[in-house]
């Protein structure tokens, strides 16, 4: 049934027409075969399936044979890490040593050109999988570097993307017992100043806004808990959203315990973050009664699983996590651990590794991509504003193509095939009613003069 503006209204501004279905991942779940989407400043007017008389428009695009879907949230990534992606001594490491080999280089090496580039790239990759809103957790700050938050909150402004960085922060040196060297951290007292500066500068509360602010420490070995503190009670104050990462590994419980005499988890609440104005990334090892914890708080769950397999961390459980009443999103983390910046493959190994541990019934496919698109939008705090395809909600969506070798066969059910076949990209990805990418390319004229800057600049991160 029709929803929203009636035919013999101003024409919209936007018609996406004649989808083989829409899955609008709206409260109802509904799927509207035949199915379109009206869109007039940015947000959805009216949404119908091919029972329903469409509005008339200034123009139009034609999804025939395609699935539509609300555009994928990114709950989780580094975008500067693209600069070190696949470099061969950081290949084989775990968590630890990994981020040792890596600080010195990420320290030495980024200024805001560095960072631009890096988020131009990143988020340009993240577009062609479907993606119209990301998140970041930009921890380095070196004292030299410039403003590299805005640096790359103007990369995604040219882009056209929808952001939620973070200003992260690191603070636990070496010498006080943490992981990152000393030039990598910075005092309390700038951080959360910065903090604030940062809130007021970039935090647009609007409905439909284009850039959020949220705070990120970065972990329990790189802050002090007196920051976490600080920077929860300092969120509350600005009402911005918290961010951080949370028992990622066997390294993190063991360093949790010998320093801290906690579990992550525990600690995480002992801090005052155990809210749901809190989301957390990768969470592989809480144990069941912690699952409850989190799940009765709603803190909010950025599901990374390819990282998680790279860095041998393991396999989050979300089957339980979802269960327990955690909002789960789906996040790249950083190409320097997850390497590939694809949505659409993460939520592939969502679903992938869902089933292996819980079950074959564990995920359906529309539970995977709900994850990808309604459960990023709550780790965000924008339920019902994007994530969805309902009238209000802003106009961001993919347009997925199911054909070629890849999807023949795919008959009975478009949404099991999108994410089960393929490997696919989308073939177009809109934004605020602005299509980003058109025919499967990036629609801006800059990418091959971005590649061309950020392979001159990845060299100077990669000796040899």
């Amino acid at each position: 049934m029709t929803v929203g503006s009636q035919p013999d209204a101003a024409p919209c501004d936007l018609l996406i027409r004649d989808a083989r279905l829409v899955a609008t991942v709206d409260a109802d779940r509904r799927e509207l075969p035949g199915g379109w989407v009206a869109i007039t400043d940015g947000l959805i007017v009216a949404v119908g399936a091919s029972t329903d008389a469409a509005p008339e428009a200034t123009s139009t695009l034609s999804a025939e044979g395609c699935l539509v879907t609300p555009g994928l949230v990114n709950t989780h990534h580094h975008l500067f890490q693209n600069l070190t992606r696949a470099y061969g001594p950081m290949t084989s490491a775990p968590l630890f040593g990994w981020l040792q080999r890596l600080y010195p280089l990420w320290t030495e090496f980024l200024d805001e050109e560095a960072v631009h580039v890096a988020a131009w790239v990143g988020l340009a990759e993240l577009a062609l999988s479907g993606c119209t809103t990301s998140s970041d957790h930009h921890y380095l700050h070196p004292s030299t570097a410039g403003d590299l938050l805005g640096a790359e909150i103007h990369a995604a402004l040219d882009l056209g993307v929808r952001f939620h960085p973070t200003y992260g922060s690191m603070s636990l040196s070496t010498k006080d017992g943490g992981l990152p060297p000393d030039d990598a951290v910075q005092d309390e007292d700038t951080i959360l100043a910065e903090s604030v500066r940062h809130v007021d500068r970039w935090h647009d509360r609007s409905h439909g806004a284009m850039t959020r602010v949220a705070l990120a420490p970065c972990s329990p070995f790189t802050v002090t808990p007196d920051l976490m503190r600080r920077t929860a009670e300092l969120a509350e104050a600005l009402d911005v959203r918290l961010h951080t990462h949370l028992a990622e590994n066997v390294e993190d419980d063991e360093f949790a315990l010998a320093t801290f005499g906690m579990r992550p988890i525990d600690l995480y609440e002992d801090v005052g973050w155990m809210t749901d104005r809190s989301w957390a990334a990768h969470v592989v090892r809480p144990d069941p009664s912690e699952i409850q914890r989190l799940g009765a708080a709603g803190v909010g769950i950025a599901h990374c699983p390819s990282s998680n397999m790279i860095l041998s961390s393991g396999i989050a459980p979300i089957v339980d996590l979802l269960a327990a009443g955690c909002p789960v999103g789906v996040g790249v983390d950083g190409s320097s651990s997850a390497d590939s910046g694809s949505l659409w493959q993460e939520t592939r190994l969502a679903l992938l590794q869902a089933k292996l541990t819980a079950g074959a019934d564990a995920m359906p496919a529309r539970v995977a991509l709900e994850m990808a698109t309604r459960g990023g939008a709550a780790c965000l705090g924008r339920s019902g504003e994007l994530g969805e395809l309902s009238v209000g909600a802003v106009a961001d969506i993919a347009v997925w193509r199911l054909a070629g070798p890849s999807f023949a066969g795919v008959v009975a059910d478009p949404i099991e095939g999108w994410l089960r076949c393929g490997p696919t990209g989308a073939w177009y990805t809109v934004v605020a009613g602005r299509p980003i990418v058109a025919d499967g390319r990036l629609a801006s004229p800059r990418l091959d003069e971005m590649l061309v800057d950020h392979s001159r600049i990845a060299r100077r991160f990669q000796p040899g």
